[in-house]
């Protein structure tokens, strides 16, 4: 522990205090643990289905309502993103945390012994409610542990996590169902799950104080209805339903109504689950519209690489995955590299600057997938993809957290994750509907003249690795050409996205990290906002960091006017434990 810590006001440290911080060392360590494994629970279910789906329908039948077990999740997630970060603001981190296991592993146990399609779907659905509040518990529990100015090095890793996988997901998938029943894709998740919920009821500290709660149930449906009917727009529009259909105009008109009420609903809220006030913070409203677009672009591109590997380059789903692992490496070396620095220089906007631009050349540079592409070339494309994507995600989270008031800091994290799943649900739909148009007309002038064999589908949306293996040489080719020209028109298309999002980065404004979990300071308004590089790295020293006690995970003040601890100083020690482990990377300490 360093002098200042020791002497910092408003908190009682014990005589063997050495002692306990070593302990709470260890003790950070394993809520880290609990919390990685939380984010790889959610993270894991949004890929790891993928590749089990045919699978899955040859079992349970249902092959047109296919797209659901994994909208169904995603959706889920999204809308309730929200709600999860309210609640964690009321009634405290922990439990919320360990509900979301709970739900998700409840979920996961039944979408494991369903029967039928309609089965699966609901439950998944349950599962995405588990997992919605496990991402967004896990970013905000490590906010209320650790300062803004250490917490890069943290989210880092919930970012690599993240990235690990979308790799791993797809080859864990195709593994299960080669070698043991699709039914193991969700079985995975017990033993998973169960070490998470012991390790976060042992190690971490529950909140102490309690508030009375008033719950925006009006807010909450609103949203979740305006979101649904605009994801379902985006999702069915074009492909299911004519865009001018009176289901998606009437799905758009839902949209906008339920919309409009949303923001009437939340101007009147006691406690809105989504306080419009925060999108008067400067940061907050810039970190949502970069996540909107880099999300759009990043999951509405990045979806269509297991398909290129399979169907175009005719590896096996494992092979694939295997074959995916660039973009995970690229991700953890710039995820783990950008929490780090930000920990050290106490600045972040640089990254997103970074990220957003090597994004978009990556993307570029998929634009140029073909049949024939060096193995050597399409790895260094999804390097420099994961490397892009990597520098972007958690410092936007990092961002938000630092900008705003630790009562706000639940719904805060929550909103600037929702945006961006909202932003990953948009672009899916939406690239999706850009494949299936494009490939329909490349197939036409691919295999024009050519007769099909009976029960292929002329638009290609019935074509599998599978069936292409039997097709005759000259269609097989002509199938494989024209996947790969829409591929590469999807990834065209994505390029402009990822610039918009990178000219959106110039407008997100930076303050100095703050050394502290609990409070904004007064000072930090728009005369502190843009206070950029011109001095470079920061220069406070950690030494003279006065550093408030804290109750439990609520991360508020608990010393009273005398200067003295009216309550437990437990946090105090773990964040303690964790400015040890920063000091002890760093050598030149006099620069933070």
């Amino acid at each position: 522990m360093t002098q200042a810590q020791a002497s910092a006001p408003g908190v009682e440290v014990p005589a063997d205090a050495s002692a306990a911080q070593v302990a709470d060392k260890r003790r950070l360590w394993i809520i880290m643990g609990a919390l990685l494994l939380g984010i790889l629970l959610a993270s894991l279910d949004q890929t790891i289905v993928s590749t089990a789906l045919p699978t899955i329908v040859g079992d349970l039948g249902g092959a047109t309502h296919l797209s659901w077990v994994v909208t169904a999740y995603l959706l889920a997630s999204t809308v309730s993103t929200p709600v999860w970060g309210k609640l964690g603001d009321l009634y405290g981190r922990k439990i919320l945390f360990q509900v979301s296991i709970v739900l998700f592993l409840v979920g996961s146990v039944l979408a494991g012994a369903c029967t039928s399609m309609g089965q699966l779907i609901g439950f998944r659905a349950l599962q995405g409610l588990g997992g919605g509040g496990l991402m967004i518990g896990a970013m905000t529990i490590i906010s209320d542990l650790v300062p803004p100015r250490d917490r890069g090095r943290y989210q880092g890793l919930f970012g690599a996590v993240f990235g690990v996988s979308s790799v791993v997901g797809p080859l864990l998938g195709g593994l299960f169902v080669d070698h043991l029943s699709w039914r193991w894709v969700f079985y995975v998740n017990l033993p998973v799950g169960a070490v998470a919920l012991v390790a976060t009821a042992l190690a971490l500290p529950a909140t102490t104080n309690r508030i009375k709660h008033v719950i925006d149930y009006l807010g909450t449906v609103l949203l979740a209805g305006a979101t649904t009917s605009l994801v379902l727009l985006t999702s069915l529009g074009g492909t299911t339903y004519g865009w001018g259909s009176p289901e998606i105009v009437g799905m758009g008109v839902a949209g906008a109504v339920l919309l409009v009420a949303f923001v009437f609903a939340e101007r009147r809220a006691v406690e809105p689950v989504l306080p419009l006030s925060l999108f008067r913070n400067r940061v907050f409203s810039a970190a949502g519209a970069i996540g909107f677009v880099v999300g759009f672009a990043m999951f509405g591109a990045i979806v269509f690489l297991p398909l290129f590997l399979q169907v175009v380059k005719g590896v096996d789903p494992t092979e694939s995955g295997l074959q995916m692992l660039p973009v995970m490496g690229g991700l953890l070396l710039s995820s783990i590299t950008s929490g780090r620095l930000i920990s050290q220089w106490g600045r972040y906007k640089v990254f997103p600057i970074v990220g957003t631009a090597v994004m978009s050349i990556g993307l570029f540079l998929l634009s140029f997938i073909s049949p024939d592409i060096a193995t050597w070339q399409l790895a260094l494309s999804m390097f420099v993809l994961g490397v892009g994507i990597g520098s972007v995600m958690q410092v936007l989270v990092i961002a938000v957290q630092n900008s705003v008031d630790h009562r706000q800091m639940g719904v805060a994290t929550s909103g600037a994750t929702f945006f961006r799943s909202i932003g990953g649900s948009f672009g899916t739909a939406v690239f999706g509907a850009i494949f299936a148009n494009v490939l329909a007309g490349n197939i036409n002038d691919r295999l024009a003249g050519l007769p099909l064999p009976p029960g292929l589908a002329a638009s290609g949306a019935n074509i599998s690795p599978k069936l292409l293996a039997t097709l005759p040489p000259d269609i097989r080719s002509g199938f494989v050409q024209a996947f790969s020209d829409s591929m590469q028109t999807v990834f065209l298309v994505a390029v402009p996205i990822g610039l918009v999002a990178f000219a959106l980065t110039w407008l997100l404004p930076e303050i100095r990290m703050r050394h502290t979990v609990d409070t904004v300071p007064p000072a930090a308004d728009d005369a502190a906002i843009d206070a950029t590089s011109a001095d470079g790295p920061s220069t406070t020293s950690a030494e003279s960091v006065e550093r408030p006690a804290v109750t439990g995970t609520a991360g508020q003040s608990a010393a009273d006017g005398q200067g003295r601890s009216s309550g437990p100083v437990e946090a105090t020690v773990v964040i303690a434990a964790a400015d040890d482990l920063r000091a002890a990377d760093v050598t030149d300490v006099g620069r933070r």
